[in-house]
């Protein structure tokens, strides 16, 4: 099993809590960005980065993926190939993707991309608050702990 984390948008506070939760479990953890990033010195806790481009890091996740590998992203359609995949995947706000509610939420994204294409203003999520972080890292750790038992 490894972590993959989308990390161009990922909050610096919740790649915190990966960077513990990887040390703490053992277990490879690798940030693909377009940009360059910081990770502490660890023998679990990598980084690639990838070119500038639409959807380059999403596709070098993808390329490197394992069944049973984990993926935190934000973003729905890499989500939905993870799963098909046979991996896992969360958002930063400790949401689980799911076969059950990703085709659901495919949709409302695309709703909400053709409001915005016609001027509507959506507005954006909520800024992370203590209680994302919290429910991220509970998420974080009920999957590590089911994922490190199969």
């Amino acid at each position: 099993m490894h972590i993959w984390v989308d990390a161009d948008a990922c909050p610096v506070v919740i790649k915190e809590i990966i960077f513990r939760a990887a040390e703490r479990k053992c277990i490879g953890t690798t940030l693909v960005a377009n940009q360059y990033i910081k990770v502490p010195p660890s023998k679990y806790i990598s980084s690639v980065q990838v070119a500038a481009g639409f959807d380059v890091a999403d596709n070098e996740i993808v390329k490197r993926l394992s069944p049973g590998d984990l993926v935190i992203t934000q973003d729905i359609p890499l989500a939905d190939e993870v799963l098909t995949l046979g991996a896992y995947a969360i958002n930063p706000r400790g949401e689980a993707y799911t076969k059950a509610n990703i085709k659901a939420r495919l949709n409302m994204r695309d709703f909400m991309d053709t409001l915005r294409s016609s001027g509507v203003h959506t507005g954006g999520p909520p800024p992370l608050n203590h209680g994302d972080r919290k429910t991220f890292a509970d998420q974080l750790d009920r999957l590590l702990a089911k994922l490190s038992k199969a």
